[in-house]
């Protein structure tokens, strides 16, 4: 029987016909580096790129082949010489073209460097696949696509075209992104990549939602009393306070990333694992959902505190009068049969007290229950870091007391997993591209139903006659202090105060923990 790797050589294999040509748009930018090519590598290493790969960089910037390989493999790490063997045969397959975003010639001149690598690669007719990656931003996406549908679009194979979030600013400016793209691509050949589709706690969330008949059982409003997913950051805007004030926390995390991963939580079971099946629940469930009101949210930006400035003092921030939200906590409602009543909990914040990306599911309360005063029970999935499921329930305390303690049944890949290496999230999306799956990519109605949910707090947001209340809080804080009284008018009981997972000592205050499960 072939290993799980030789499945997915072959799936590329067959997809792709042992060729394809990668075009880096946007080469000379940041996400290419430090996202992109590295992923590109980590794909390269384990084989999962076709025989015949080329992958050529394109963008505004003049420079020299050397540069460009200096540029782009700044961020690949080469632990070993092995590795370092590795990395010198994947600059050979690799290039560069300089060229505008909107002039015919530097497309065609594109499109003339591809056709001659292929001819070089002996690549025949109808296997000429060709890959679109599109680092770049948003200002430029339709631009480019229409010069790459002009002048690159291949007929002797396939085409796939990845975007880059942010998809729009609103349910209009996506709408129109969206008949833009569609007038020149397939929704077939579209890959609206939300790089939190890849990490690998969101893959696992179906597996755990639907082949654990325990999980599956009471997964509904009779069990589950509230859910809160958390995306908490470090630091703050840091130089980048003037790209962060066009978007603020909600459009940044929380309409894609957060929203994706709740899409997930609580859709229906798909009827395959087909990609267009799982897609087809995850608009169902986002259609349920009502827009979010004023009244359901906390607004917060972060002020200066421990020599930290505050997002005001950036000094790329144009609007010293911005209100535009760091942090945010939104209460989403799913009015379906199986989640009528059950709050979800967004929070999302930069220059936080640490940085973690979790799902919290806390189950209700024991109905008549003979230990008065015992925590709730809850799942939690933490997506970052180290990616772990555990499930606090609550135990006899050991020796002669019948105090309940609350202990965890844990699975935590760093201990279950030590010798197992995870893909990052990039590479694991890049290799859903070559082989055709869809499953973890936005599709165009999906993305319609996701901006609708958002919009009109946004508006509300954006609009300076409304004056929507927001918070400080300091610089390297748990964030506003109002937080806590937020999810609790949800229903969310803390009566776990002093847990500490994962390591748990009864003959020692002696523990070894990652940060509190508190926000």
């Amino acid at each position: 029987m072939d290993s799980p790797v030789e499945i997915i050589r072959k799936q590329v294999a067959d997809e792709l016909h042992g060729s394809v040509t990668i075009i880096v748009l946007g080469a000379s930018g940041d996400l290419a580096k430090k996202k992109t090519y590295p992923a590109l590598f980590g794909l390269f290493r384990s084989g999962f790129l076709p025989e015949k790969t080329h992958i050529i960089g394109y963008a505004r910037t003049k420079m020299a082949h050397e540069d460009y390989i200096a540029r782009v493999t700044q961020y690949i790490k080469v632990p070993n010489d092995e590795t370092k063997q590795l990395l010198e045969e994947f600059k050979q397959i690799t290039s560069y073209q300089a060229g505008l975003y909107d002039d015919d010639a530097s497309w065609q001149a594109l499109d003339a460097c591809v056709s001659s690598s292929e001819d070089q690669r002996k690549i025949g007719a109808g296997k000429r696949h060709r890959v679109f990656y599109m680092a770049l931003p948003p200002s430029v996406f339709v631009p480019v696509a229409k010069g790459l549908k002009k002048n690159v679009y291949v007929q002797q194979g396939l085409n796939r075209l990845v975007v880059e979030k942010p998809f729009g600013k609103d349910t209009q400016s996506s709408n129109e992104l969206g008949r833009d793209l569609s007038a020149l691509f397939k929704e077939n050949e579209i890959y609206r990549i939300d790089h939190y589709l890849g990490k690998e706690m969101v893959k696992n969330v179906m597996m755990v939602r639907f082949a654990n008949i325990f999980f599956n059982q009471i997964w509904d409003r009779k069990y589950i009393d509230n859910v809160q997913i958390t995306f908490k950051e470090t630091i703050g805007t840091e130089g980048r306070g003037g790209y962060f004030d066009q978007f603020g926390v909600i459009r940044d995390v929380m309409q894609n990333h957060l929203l994706q991963v709740l899409s997930l939580i609580a859709m229906e079971r798909p009827i395959s694992t087909e990609s267009e099946a799982i897609r087809d629940e995850k608009v169902k469930v986002l259609k349920c959902i009502p827009p979010i009101v004023l009244e359901d949210a906390l607004l917060g930006q972060y002020v200066g505190a421990n020599g930290k400035p505050g997002y005001l003092e950036d000094d790329t921030l144009t609007n010293k009068q911005s209100r535009t939200p760091t942090f945010a906590a939104l209460t989403l409602w799913i009015q379906n049969e199986r989640w009528e009543g059950v709050p979800f909990i967004m929070k999302a914040g930069k220059a936080l007290n640490d940085a973690k990306v979790e799902v919290r599911i806390q189950f209700r309360n024991v109905a008549g229950s003979l230990y008065k005063g015992s925590p709730r029970n809850e799942l939690v999935l933490r997506v970052q870091p180290r990616e772990a499921v555990y499930v606090k329930f609550n135990n006899k305390q050991p020796g002669l007391s019948y105090q309940t303690i609350q202990s965890d049944l844990d699975l935590t890949y760093d201990n279950r997993y030590a010798n197992l290496d995870i893909p990052d999230a990039y590479s694991s999306l890049l290799l859903d591209v070559l082989k055709g799956d869809h499953s973890n990519f936005v599709r165009n109605d999906e993305l319609e139903a996701a901006w609708k949910i958002f919009t009109p707090l946004l508006h509300t947001i954006d609009n300076p006659d409304t004056k929507v209340p927001i918070t400080t809080y300091p610089y390297g804080s748990r964030g506003p202090a109002e937080c806590d009284q937020f999810i609790k008018r949800y229903g969310y009981d803390r009566s776990d105060e002093n847990y500490v997972w994962p390591v748990q000592s009864l003959a020692s205050s002696s523990t070894v923990s990652p940060p509190s499960p508190k926000f």
